[in-house]
């Protein structure tokens, strides 16, 4: 068996498990999804969101990108937002970088990388924002480690800029914006406890999009 013949196999074996417990598990999951959750993380195969978590279908709307990027330009992670708020209703929004991330490297990379050098720059633009706390820290592992959780950071203050994020908080109380760093060679998530109010609060004076609500 190939290893791609072998993806339908371990789908067989998926449909028998879910199915042994519980007859009618596809006919109820296929009525409608309510998940508490949007996680936006990483691209990387290391990184299996639902697993690394322990939730099953319908409980995590997801989008992935490289290096876990929230752009204003990015439809796709836009439409993903405005969705996941307006009409899923999450309570939670989870932002996941993870350390050992490809995409922070090649941001640090001074070299050309075509197609890739747009998206990169927003993780550059992060590291100029900081870049005096980062010069600082002499060793190279801890600076790419710090830089994966300042990026973390910034794209949960880009999350927190959307028109749908004010609205909906001022309007119902959720949802809340959570940052996470997950440690591959621990499979440990770490919360990077980011200060929601404190961030919603602080960008209010440029980016408050409530007025008139």
């Amino acid at each position: 068996m190939t290893p791609y013949e072998q993806l339908f196999e371990n789908n067989r074996k998926w449909i028998e498990q879910k199915t042994g417990s519980n007859k009618d598990f596809f006919k109820q999951l296929a009525l409608d999804q309510n998940p508490e959750f949007l996680y936006i993380g990483c691209s990387d195969s290391r990184v299996t969101a639902e697993e690394m978590m322990g939730v099953g279908p319908g409980e995590l709307f997801v989008h992935r990108n490289i290096a876990n990027l929230v752009t204003s330009i990015d439809l796709n992670v836009m439409s993903v937002i405005n969705y996941a708020i307006r009409a899923l209703k999450v309570k939670h929004i989870i932002v996941c970088g993870h350390y050992d991330c490809g995409g922070i490297k090649a941001a640090m990379t001074p070299q050309d990388l075509g197609l890739l050098n747009p998206w990169l720059r927003n993780i550059r633009d992060v590291y100029r924002y900081h870049k005096d706390e980062l010069k600082a820290i002499t060793d190279e592992r801890q600076r790419y480690d710090r830089l994966v959780e300042l990026n973390v950071i910034e794209q949960c203050t880009n999350v927190i800029k959307t028109a749908a994020l004010q609205l909906s908080y001022q309007a119902e109380g959720f949802p809340q914006v959570h940052g996470w760093v997950f440690d591959i060679k621990t499979g440990r998530i770490k919360d990077l406890n980011i200060d929601f109010e404190h961030i919603l609060h602080d960008i209010k004076d440029i980016y408050d999009l409530t007025k008139g609500a």
